[in-house]
């Protein structure tokens, strides 16, 4: 079993008090040196990437966890649902601080958040559960570890019951803007939000809308003219002014999207905030929209590499966890085994597939093992999803070949 050496190199099975003060105080997740003169919670993109989670493994764990999980007061409202559900959560100080009704669907690059959905099947009353944790690209490694380290507490409040998933911000997948009519990314933390600061006191932004699937996408992008294309519709926030510019080739639905959005900024702001809605068409390069924008070039993106479809098992029969490749460019079902852990590599994300006569432990372990194995790969972004046997029947019926 994978889980005898893990229980060996887990660095945090202490009694509960002390297990609680770490994790409260301290914070027991491995990461990497931070460059002098860097500070941990510094805007560096990604940040959380080389962060190595725990291994969790013995039966003395799995109690401690539970307990861990009883205490906490933000999962009280998951066990009390009878009907489907969203409730989202946000990461703050190693606590977890839930995002208002009207605040659900947007999300801070700077800060990490936990979602969770229950949902239920035509003519059935049993309640399905998926956990999501969502990272911005200015997450800190703590709220990653954290956000991580929750998402496992949920699920074993649950008793094993959510399909777990990792999400990042820019390569959500399709299962997680599904549960959205739209989906909001705006820079900085929660507490630089909208309805915080005063108009006069906002630094100047400038929010893309764009249609993807079958939602809309809004977007905080750099504050520069090099990002104003012609294909969607941008808001730019001064404050006291705000500009729609509808792009001469957008669709009506971005355009509504902002036209909804510009209109509640307006009213959040209490009449101080003038608006104004242009046409890409009908204005000329002296309009102030124009003139309010820097003239300078676009910091390039990380590129998204095209992902070839794998199956790889995970084995610790060298003494250490290691996984090998099974097959490229297909995932064969009659491959799988029922005593062993499984990574399917696909277009849509990762998915660690865990055997219904693998342990709770192997399970628990699936985002350490996943986070480690695209750390080494050129697609590291990618969504995680964690599913056992039981659940890979329905889950993962459209990826076996």
């Amino acid at each position: 079993s994978l889980v005898d050496n893990w229980s060996l190199c887990a660095p945090h099975l202490f009694p509960l008090g002390l297990f609680s003060v770490l994790y409260k105080e301290v914070g027991f997740f491995a990461r990497t040196e931070v460059p002098t003169g860097q500070a941990m919670g510094s805007s560096t993109s990604y940040e959380w990437k080389t962060l190595s989670l725990p291994l969790y493994g013995t039966c003395q764990e799995k109690v401690i966890k539970k307990e861990s999980a009883l205490t906490e007061k933000a999962w009280e409202r998951v066990g009390k649902a009878k009907e489907p559900f969203l409730f989202v959560w946000r990461v703050k100080q190693f606590k977890l601080e839930e995002v208002k009704a009207e605040d659900v669907g947007t999300f801070y690059n700077g800060d990490s958040y936990i979602v969770c959905k229950g949902s239920k099947l035509p003519n059935q009353e049993k309640l399905l559960y998926d956990v999501h944790f969502w990272i911005g690209k200015h997450s800190t490694q703590d709220e990653y570890g954290t956000a991580a380290y929750k998402t496992v507490e949920l699920d074993t409040y649950l008793d094993d019951a959510a399909i777990q998933h990792r999400e990042v911000e820019g390569y959500e997948s399709d299962r997680f803007k599904s549960y959205f009519n739209k989906l909001v990314i705006l820079k900085g933390g929660y507490q630089s939000g909208f309805r915080q600061v005063k108009p006069e006191e906002y630094r100047p932004r400038l929010l893309r809308f764009c249609k993807e699937g079958k939602i809309t996408y809004m977007r905080q992008v750099e504050f520069t003219k090099s990002a104003v294309d012609s294909g969607d519709v941008f808001i730019l926030d001064l404050g006291t002014k705000a500009y729609q510019f509808n792009g001469s080739n957008c669709s009506a639905f971005e355009k509504s999207s902002a036209a909804a959005f510009l209109q509640d900024l307006e009213s959040s702001r209490n009449g101080r905030c003038v608006t104004e809605v242009l046409e890409e068409k009908s204005i000329d390069k002296d309009h102030d929209f124009w003139k309010a924008l820097p003239d300078k070039p676009l910091k390039p993106e990380a590129e998204k590499v095209d992902v070839v479809k794998a199956l790889y098992k995970v084995s610790d029969a060298s003494g250490k966890i290691q996984t090998s490749l099974v097959c490229e460019g297909s995932a064969p079902k009659n491959s799988i085994k029922p005593d062993d852990v499984y990574m399917i590599q696909d277009k849509s994300g990762l998915f660690v597939y865990i055997g219904k006569e693998c342990s709770h432990a192997e399970k628990r372990n699936a985002f350490g093992i996943a986070h480690k194995f695209l750390q080494s790969s050129k697609n590291p972004f990618l969504p995680i999803t964690v599913v056992t046997e039981e659940q890979a029947a329905s889950f993962l019926a459209g990826i076996w070949d």
